[in-house]
């Protein structure tokens, strides 16, 4: 039973300093309710991964309310805070309005948390206009995430993050650990305010776990994957750290080294999210090459999978079952080839799905057989901005263009292999924008008739007080695949 709990009951709780050091968050909108997230953590980066708390089981209070005083409130309860989680709370409050703002608090013993906002989805069949942010890629290293302080001063019905979230540490494997690498991250003003002034909706890439795993293949080069199980572990470790620091429902709640992530998120009748794991399903990476190397047979190997079958199977029945004007595909690396060779040979790099290319074309081949409405790739990793194409012939630029990729640059993460990415650019016809020198984020506004996406970039991630700025901006008509410049 989620919440279930062998700790001894804390009758008083009296914490030495404010235990909300983490902020607030909300996270997977419905038309009637949402997640809320918070973790009891009065020393964030103590080493043991317990955040300052005592072992002891406390409930944690809760409000939402129609306006930011509170006056009237709407929705209260209380919720189990567990040394088992992390003493992190997940609550799913329902019985809100369709399409409204709220704002929540939580408590704990006398104190009493930031206060969050957040939005419910529309209505079943409604085809209000929305506004989303997409994000990836913070690595510590890069600066204090500089992007989120615009972002979250905009209208937005969401942000959707497609992963690398955290970058683990070199040697990070226990519990501990990756709870202390989160709670690392969650300190940054930037990155709580957007939290609360926004539902995220999440999923992961490598670096919340490790770079480059593929199922339950650990990298090389790393220590756990010369041990039999240890790998196995170090991801489970990984997996409730994650679902311990994000707001996330009961269904992702991991069991071991397994967690349900891929779901679909609807906004009435006008855009589904379909988001996708592309990692805990897929068939080990055939070369490590890197920015690309030259394209390995095996890329067409049938067996080879990147969603896995069952997931492959769940996007295609939601793709022909959705009656969405937008269907988004929500996912972690390029679609598109990157061809890096500038002669007759292909070069790619086989982490994207460029090294799952049979996936790609069961994908492409789908969906232009059962023609879903508006399909649109949004994608990270690769810190760098993109505008793609795509089609089931990359070598063809005159066949049919499918769907539209938009690949959003990182939030600060580096982009080393900027002069790889740009000398490859005339090799790849089916690019129609790229960035790769700047980090930020991309806004996309969705009608009826229209996505437009805005590439947003800070002049320096490290520096939290430059706004982030439109840097080009694409438009993609509905019932015409393809982005056009705005």
């Amino acid at each position: 039973m989620h919440g279930f709990s062998s700790a001894p009951a804390w009758a008083q709780p009296r914490f030495p300093t404010n235990p909300f050091t983490l902020g607030v968050a909300s996270g997977d909108p419905v038309p009637d309710g949402v997640v809320l997230w918070t973790r009891l953590a009065p020393e964030p980066l103590a080493p043991d991964g317990a955040g300052g708390m005592p072992p002891y089981r406390l409930p944690v209070s809760w409000q939402v309310a129609s306006d930011p005083e509170f006056r009237d409130v709407v929705r209260a309860g209380a919720s189990p805070a567990t040394p088992e989680l992390g003493h992190s709370v997940h609550v799913e409050v329902s019985g809100l309005r369709p399409g409204r703002d709220y704002w929540y608090r939580f408590r704990a013993g006398q104190e009493v948390s930031p206060v969050g906002r957040t939005r419910t989805a529309p209505a079943v069949g409604s085809t209000t206009p929305i506004a989303f942010a997409l994000a990836s890629c913070q690595a510590w290293a890069g600066g204090r995430f500089a992007a989120y302080r615009t972002m979250a001063t905009e209208d937005l019905d969401l942000v959707v993050h497609v992963g690398d979230y955290t970058y683990e540490g070199r040697d990070d494997e226990t519990l501990a650990q990756f709870r202390v690498n989160h709670a690392k991250y969650k300190t940054s003003p930037d990155l709580q305010a957007a939290h609360a002034a926004f539902p995220f909706v999440v999923t992961f890439d490598d670096h919340e776990i490790e770079n480059n795993w593929a199922g339950l293949v650990s990298q090389p080069d790393n220590e756990a994957s010369n041990e039999i199980g240890r790998f196995t572990q170090l991801r489970a470790n990984a997996f409730q750290a994650y679902y311990e620091h994000l707001p996330l429902r009961r269904p992702q709640r991991p069991s071991g080294p397994d967690m349900l992530l891929h779901r679909r998120v609807d906004y009435g009748r006008l855009a589904s999210f379909h988001v996708l794991d592309t990692r805990q399903y897929r068939s080990d990476q055939l070369t490590e090459a890197f920015p690309g190397g030259p394209q390995h047979p095996g890329v067409n190997d049938p067996s080879r999978t990147l969603m896995g079958d069952a997931q492959e199977r769940w996007l295609f029945d939601g793709l022909d079952r959705s009656s969405a004007t937008w269907n988004v595909v929500a996912q972690q690396t390029i679609m598109a080839q990157v061809d890096y060779d500038a002669g007759p040979g292909v070069s790619v790099n086989h982490d994207q799905w460029d090294g799952y290319a049979v996936s790609r074309n069961r994908f492409l081949a789908h969906v232009e057989q059962s023609r879903p409405s508006n399909p649109v790739v949004v994608s990270g990793d690769w810190h760098s901005a993109w505008v793609n194409d795509l089609r089931l012939d990359f070598a063809r630029p005159e066949t049919e263009v499918l769907a539209t990729e938009l690949v959003g640059t990182s939030i600060s993460s580096g982009c080393g292999w900027a002069a790889a990415v740009k000398a490859a650019r005339p090799n790849n016809p089916h690019v129609k924008y790229l960035n790769p020198d700047r980090r930020g984020y991309t806004r996309v506004r969705v009608t009826e008739q229209a996505m437009t996406a805005d590439y947003r970039v800070v002049t320096d991630a490290t520096d939290s007080t430059g706004p982030a700025v439109t840097d080009s901006s694409w438009v993609v008509q509905s019932g015409h695949a393809g982005a056009v410049p705005a």
